[in-house]
């Protein structure tokens, strides 16, 4: 008789959750939730999404700035000094003066 009336508790306690939680309301409710976290323009996986690709952009914005003062400085450096700018037009784009031969000696 005992294991009867555990049975018929055990039911009856799954028929009032489920009751409880059968309401129009909270159906409409757990509907909303998933279409907003799953299928709107805005869920939760396109902002996951939206969020490593600002991570990268960002990475990449810094690595272009690092370039960018670099190259000023050796455009500053180039042009500061006349001697500079002959040396790395003779070692960058093999400019000679006439009369003049070049070797290129390749370290190993």
């Amino acid at each position: 008789m005992y294991l009867c009336t555990m049975q018929d508790e055990n039911k009856r306690s799954s028929r009032n959750l489920f009751q409880r939680f059968a309401n129009k309301y909270t159906i409409v409710g757990l509907l909303f939730v998933i279409w907003i976290a799953l299928f709107d323009k805005y869920s939760f996986i396109d902002q996951l999404q939206l969020r490593s690709k600002i991570s990268q952009m960002e990475k990449e914005k810094n690595y272009y700035r690092k370039k960018v003062e670099e190259d000023k400085r050796k455009k500053d450096e180039l042009l500061g000094n006349r001697d500079n700018l002959e040396k790395f037009a003779r070692e960058q784009y093999l400019m000679k003066k006439e009369n003049e031969d070049i070797f290129i000696i390749v370290k190993e």
